[in-house]
Protein backbone atom coordinates (compact mmCIF):
# COMPACT_ATOMS: atom_id res chain seq x y z
CA UNK A 1 0.00 0.00 0.00
CA UNK A 2 0.83 3.69 -0.42
CA UNK A 3 -0.91 6.92 -0.08
CA UNK A 4 -1.05 8.98 -3.08
CA UNK A 5 -1.72 13.53 -3.93
CA UNK A 6 -5.00 13.53 -6.13
CA UNK A 7 -6.61 16.31 -7.84
CA UNK A 8 -8.03 17.79 -4.88
CA UNK A 9 -4.56 19.34 -4.13
CA UNK A 10 -4.48 21.15 -7.72
CA UNK A 11 -4.46 25.10 -7.16
CA UNK A 12 -4.25 24.96 -3.56
CA UNK A 13 -1.04 22.72 -2.31
CA UNK A 14 -1.13 22.87 0.91
CA UNK A 15 2.08 21.86 2.47
CA UNK A 16 1.20 20.74 5.75
CA UNK A 17 2.05 17.24 5.19
CA UNK A 18 5.62 17.66 4.12
CA UNK A 19 6.49 18.40 7.29
CA UNK A 20 4.75 15.14 9.26
CA UNK A 21 6.32 12.74 6.79
CA UNK A 22 9.25 10.59 8.04
CA UNK A 23 10.93 9.50 4.93
CA UNK A 24 10.28 12.70 2.58
CA UNK A 25 8.40 11.56 0.01
CA UNK A 26 6.43 14.64 -1.44
CA UNK A 27 7.96 16.28 -4.52
CA UNK A 28 6.67 19.72 -5.73
CA UNK A 29 5.10 21.15 -9.02
CA UNK A 30 4.37 23.84 -10.11
CA UNK A 31 0.35 23.65 -8.49
CA UNK A 32 0.36 20.31 -6.19
CA UNK A 33 2.52 17.89 -4.80
CA UNK A 34 2.89 14.04 -5.28
CA UNK A 35 3.92 10.99 -3.24
CA UNK A 36 6.70 8.36 -4.84
CA UNK A 37 4.69 5.52 -4.07
CA UNK A 38 8.15 3.14 -4.04
CA UNK A 39 8.98 5.91 -1.41
CA UNK A 40 5.88 6.13 0.97
CA UNK A 41 6.11 3.55 3.59
CA UNK A 42 2.28 3.87 4.21
CA UNK A 43 2.55 5.09 8.02
CA UNK A 44 -0.28 7.56 6.91
CA UNK A 45 0.62 10.77 9.25
CA UNK A 46 0.28 12.94 6.18
CA UNK A 47 -3.49 11.96 5.46
CA UNK A 48 -4.93 14.31 8.18
CA UNK A 49 -2.30 17.08 7.75
CA UNK A 50 -4.01 18.14 4.58
CA UNK A 51 -6.55 20.38 4.97
CA UNK A 52 -8.04 19.87 1.09
CA UNK A 53 -8.60 15.78 1.42
CA UNK A 54 -6.40 15.37 -1.46
CA UNK A 55 -4.61 12.38 0.58
CA UNK A 56 -5.89 8.90 0.03
CA UNK A 57 -4.55 5.51 0.56
CA UNK A 58 -4.59 3.72 -2.24
CA UNK A 59 -6.45 0.88 -1.36
CA UNK A 60 -9.54 3.05 -2.28
CA UNK A 61 -11.47 2.59 -5.28
CA UNK A 62 -10.19 4.51 -8.79
CA UNK A 63 -6.88 5.27 -7.03
CA UNK A 64 -4.64 3.34 -9.94
CA UNK A 65 -4.33 6.16 -12.05
CA UNK A 66 -3.49 8.75 -9.17
CA UNK A 67 -0.80 6.07 -7.99
CA UNK A 68 0.53 5.79 -11.04
CA UNK A 69 0.31 9.93 -11.76
CA UNK A 70 2.11 10.05 -8.35
CA UNK A 71 4.97 7.80 -9.79
CA UNK A 72 5.61 9.82 -12.98
CA UNK A 73 5.53 13.50 -11.53
CA UNK A 74 7.61 12.29 -8.61
CA UNK A 75 10.18 11.45 -10.88
CA UNK A 76 10.38 14.98 -12.70
CA UNK A 77 9.86 17.59 -9.74
CA UNK A 78 12.05 18.28 -6.67
CA UNK A 79 11.77 16.71 -3.05
CA UNK A 80 10.29 18.65 -0.74
CA UNK A 81 10.86 18.53 2.97
CA UNK A 82 9.81 22.24 4.40
CA UNK A 83 6.46 23.46 4.50
CA UNK A 84 5.91 26.63 2.69
CA UNK A 85 2.21 29.28 2.00
CA UNK A 86 -0.08 27.61 -0.04
CA UNK A 87 -1.10 29.06 -3.36
CA UNK A 88 -2.52 32.35 -3.36
CA UNK A 89 -6.27 31.33 -4.18
CA UNK A 90 -6.02 28.01 -2.18
CA UNK A 91 -9.43 28.91 -0.16
CA UNK A 92 -11.21 29.52 -3.17
CA UNK A 93 -10.34 26.53 -5.20
CA UNK A 94 -9.98 24.01 -2.20
CA UNK A 95 -13.01 21.35 -3.14
CA UNK A 96 -13.44 22.87 -6.68
CA UNK A 97 -14.47 19.53 -9.31
CA UNK A 98 -12.43 19.68 -12.68
CA UNK A 99 -9.35 20.87 -11.27
CA UNK A 100 -7.25 18.39 -13.03
CA UNK A 101 -8.16 19.53 -16.45
CA UNK A 102 -8.68 23.36 -15.57
CA UNK A 103 -5.48 24.17 -13.78
CA UNK A 104 -3.01 21.28 -13.71
CA UNK A 105 0.96 22.34 -14.83
CA UNK A 106 3.41 20.15 -15.36
CA UNK A 107 5.98 22.33 -14.76
CA UNK A 108 8.54 21.56 -11.46
CA UNK A 109 7.94 23.57 -8.09
CA UNK A 110 10.59 24.80 -6.40
CA UNK A 111 11.46 22.25 -4.05
CA UNK A 112 12.60 22.83 -0.61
Amino acid sequence: MTYIVNDNCIACKFTDCVEVCPVDCFYEGENMLVIHPDECIDCGVCEPECPADAIRPDTEPDTDKWVEFNRKYSEMWPVIITKKDPLPDAEKHDGEEGKLEKYFSEKPGEGG
